[in-house]
């Protein structure tokens, strides 16, 4: 480690799935996340079947967090059509929410965005055929280009990528194969192998499996929660990663670009 730097430790979960009465466990939750990290990453799917009520109750959890919060959403964010007031609720309380945006904190950069689905590899759903099957390709596309975006503006040495969907099919793995395709896609691993990245945090695939790397050797950290769950040592279920950062808090923590 070079003079002048120290390690950010991340803490990163995904999939709370807050109810409007599950506001002790969220509380409890993230308060240890934050003890145990400089930064809290939510990765998607923060509320059940995404109400406002809901939102309304993952913002009293995460109020008496001291520390910078990241998140994106996931698909049950956007269940009720509220996801622009989910967005709003949890970026008055000073949540950096990503959607194709990134934020600097202490010299780390993190881009996020929700990403979709559409499948991997050869195997990707191609823009073929029926309107349909083209606009839900587009939609894959598009957030792939978000994500490029949101790397491309960071000036960052070290960058960390947020993400719902999974961008390799290895974090996949665990689930029935006949929904891999509605897990991720692998256009959302482009971006991720164009530019340097330290990290990538996903969830979505609840019974995937924990870690891959991208053909660049970028590692995939699957941080559903339900994934967490299954250590048997005790430990809260949220996933600590620690990187170079640097020795004191830039005047941009947690602005997003």
């Amino acid at each position: 480690m070079s003079k002048g730097q120290t390690r950010l430790r991340i803490a990163a979960v995904a999939d709370i799935h807050c109810t409007k009465k599950s506001f002790d466990p969220a509380r409890d939750l993230l308060a240890a996340m934050a003890k145990d990290a400089d930064v809290v990453l939510l990765a998607g799917d923060l509320c059940d079947t995404g109400l406002v009520a809901e939102a309304e109750v993952l913002s009293r959890a995460l109020a008496p967090l001291t520390v910078p919060v990241v998140a994106v959403l996931g698909n049950h964010d956007f269940e009720c059509g509220k996801a622009p007031e989910v967005e709003a609720i949890l970026c008055d309380i000073g949540v950096n929410l990503l959607d194709g945006k990134s934020c600097e904190i202490r010299g780390v950069g993190f881009a996020g965005v929700k990403g979709f689905a559409g499948g991997f590899g050869e195997r990707a759903l191609q823009p073929w055929g029926e309107p349909t099957i083209k606009t839900f390709v587009h939609e894959a596309v598009e957030e792939a280009l978000k994500l490029e975006s949101a790397l491309a503006a960071l000036r960052t040495e070290k960058r960390i990528a947020l993400l719902h969907y999974a961008p390799i099919i290895e974090t996949v793995i665990g689930e029935p194969p006949e929904i891999f395709p509605f897990l991720g896609s692998s256009r959302l691993e482009e971006p991720l192998n164009r530019y340097p990245v330290a990290a990538v945090f996903h969830g979505h695939a609840h019974r995937g499996s924990a870690k891959g790397v991208t053909k660049a050797g970028v590692p995939v950290y699957n941080v559903a929660r339900s994934i967490l769950q299954r250590n048997d040592s005790g430990a809260a279920p949220f996933k600590i990663f620690e990187i170079d950062c640097e020795d004191r808090r830039s005047e941009h923590d947690g602005l997003s670009t």
